[in-house]
């Protein structure tokens, strides 16, 4: 952590930032002000150089066109390379988790590089896309509980052997290869494929990165009534649609 404050990195909010993901920076930065930790939120631009001084990284999901751009440009750049060579947290969802793998399907229908900091491949799923309420539980490393997202994509992402997956679903494709896997992650690198946005439906997950930086095992309570009522109401949902289309 910067001695000063803890710096939260979004990451080109111009291309990466579909279906509400902006809200994973908005829960992350509020659930460390509630607890009076300082925290500098930094906007950055795909015309921007990605600072490497982060403690929390953020990328958020996009159409393939700018999912393209976007990987185009953080290859080029190499700052969150760099950042978490030197230890910083990354949560990635959708297109953002694709570009942290190896290698996804771009918008020419061409394999596209990933930067490599998460061991998983994404090809083309040529079925139906991926599309609904998500339900899946939490990697039991991570003593989290279930979580609760929105799918909506085409790849389906395969996990290589130095990456475990994020979760397993009761409810919903996850990363699409019909092993139940959700997500993925090594250290603290993650990906999902869950919007929702997924830090509000799940604050323990923001909690999870914010101890991370801090590197504590606990942090203060909260009031997590708001939350705790919005999560309830979606695994409801998930599960009564489920049931409806059993």
């Amino acid at each position: 952590m910067n001695e000063t404050s803890l710096r939260l990195v979004w990451i080109y909010p111009d291309l990466l930032s579909t279906y509400g993901d902006q809200g994973n920076a908005l829960v992350v930065e509020r659930r460390a002000r509630q607890r009076r930790i300082p925290v500098t939120r930094i906007d950055v631009r795909s015309d921007q150089p990605i600072p490497t001084s982060g403690d929390i990284y953020l990328i958020g999901g996009g159409e393939d066109r700018p999912q393209r751009l976007a990987a185009e440009r953080l290859r080029r750049d190499g700052g969150l390379n760099r950042a978490v060579a030197n230890g910083a947290i990354v949560f990635s969802v959708c297109a953002g988790y694709q570009i942290l793998g190896t290698e996804f399907i771009n918008d020419l229908g061409r394999p596209e590089p990933g930067l490599g900091i998460l061991d998983v491949k994404s090809v083309r799923n040529d079925g139906d896309r991926h599309v609904g309420d998500v339900l899946a539980d939490m990697d039991e490393r991570l003593g989290l509980p279930p979580l609760t997202g929105f799918e909506n994509h085409q790849g389906n992402t395969l996990i290589g052997p130095s990456a475990r997956p994020l979760a397993r679903v009761r409810i919903g494709n996850g990363n699409g290869t019909g092993d139940g896997t959700e997500g993925a992650y090594c250290d603290t690198v993650f990906g999902t494929y869950m919007h929702g946005p997924v830090m509000a439906r799940n604050p323990l997950l923001a909690d999870m990165l914010l101890k991370l930086a801090l590197d504590v095992h606990a942090l203060p309570r909260v009031d997590e009534q708001w939350y705790e009522a919005l999560r309830a109401e979606r695994i409801a949902h998930a599960t009564q649609a489920a049931a409806a289309r059993s």
